[in-house]
């Protein structure tokens, strides 16, 4: 029998606050990203952000490469910069043509194909109820994008396929925590997706203005502390507990999109959010639930 991996602390409460923490970044992200428009192609408005990361994180960098890296970890830390990279060319491409909360909408997925995959490689539970919720979830995803109601633009795509890619780079980042601090799991990942967005930044690289790269090095200082965050969050607490916060980003994005830009508030676009937040956020509570209730270990953990 297949036993699953004990991949966090079990600590709900500190994993639920440092999602909070990692959400109210995220957003800071959004706004400051949308408020560029489209001035600066994706790929080089994303290199940027990551440049300024790795500035950030210069103190922790040296002595962290001089320690060197756990066997392994290296081969993940590689496809994450892969995954990551790509997410982040198709979410800042999406951040600057679609609306703010339509993004956030979207990105809902990201947290179901988490679930998703921690059971598949993680061997964490999926139960019926789960499965249902998934499936609920990604009904709310459609009312979303209501597909042959309206026209479904490139924006729309590009997010869903930046939620398809940051999925596997959360993934990845659940299982190093097992193994490497927080702040080690993100000096890398800055590295490592700067040195892969390089290239793609030269190739369409247009003329950039003081005040972009000073906006851009706000976007690094939001961002790294919500990789921070994320990943200290993975660390204390089951994925099925800490994901559903993510989901409170919804509403500070409508208001952001409403208060800040001017963008309508689209009553499906929150009717399907609402829905993804239900759906995973009723599996959280059951789950927390039966975790209550005495439970008979297996005979391979009586040991």
């Amino acid at each position: 029998m297949k036993i699953p991996l004990q991949t966090d602390l079990g600590r709900p409460v500190e994993g639920v606050l440092w999602m909070l923490a990692t959400g109210l970044c995220f957003v800071g992200v959004t706004g400051v990203v949308r408020y560029l428009g489209t001035e600066l192609p994706a790929a080089q408005s994303a290199f940027l952000r990551f440049a300024w990361g790795v500035v950030f994180l210069l103190p922790t960098l040296a002595p962290m490469l001089r320690a060197g890296f756990p066997a392994g970890t290296l081969a993940l830390f590689g496809w994450r910069g892969v995954f990551h990279t790509a997410a982040v060319v198709f979410w800042f491409y999406a951040m600057a043509r679609i609306p703010v909360a339509e993004v956030t909408a979207i990105g809902y997925l990201n947290p179901v194909l988490v679930t998703v995959g921690a059971a598949l490689f993680f061997g964490e539970k999926l139960a019926l109820r789960r499965v249902l919720a998934v499936c609920v979830a990604l009904v709310g995803a459609l009312i979303v994008l209501r597909p042959g109601l309206r026209e479904v633009t490139s924006g729309h795509l590009s997010q869903l396929a930046a939620a398809t890619f940051f999925a596997g780079s959360y993934l990845i980042a659940k299982r190093l925590t097992q193994t490497l601090p927080a702040s080690t799991i993100v000096a890398v990942l800055s590295l490592s997706v700067t040195v892969a967005l390089a290239p793609l930044a030269w190739w369409v690289w247009v003329p950039v203005s003081g005040a972009q790269l000073g906006w851009l090095a706000l976007v690094a200082a939001f961002a790294t502390g919500g990789h921070y965050c994320m990943t200290r969050a993975f660390r204390a607490a089951p994925l099925a507990v800490t994901q559903p916060v993510t989901f409170l980003q919804l509403v500070w994005a409508t208001l952001l999109g409403a208060l800040v830009f001017g963008e309508g508030v689209d009553p499906m676009v929150l009717l399907g959010g609402t829905i993804i937040i239900g759906a995973i956020s009723y599996i959280t509570w059951r789950e927390a639930m039966l975790k209550r209730a005495p439970v008979t270990p297996h005979d391979t953990e009586t040991v």
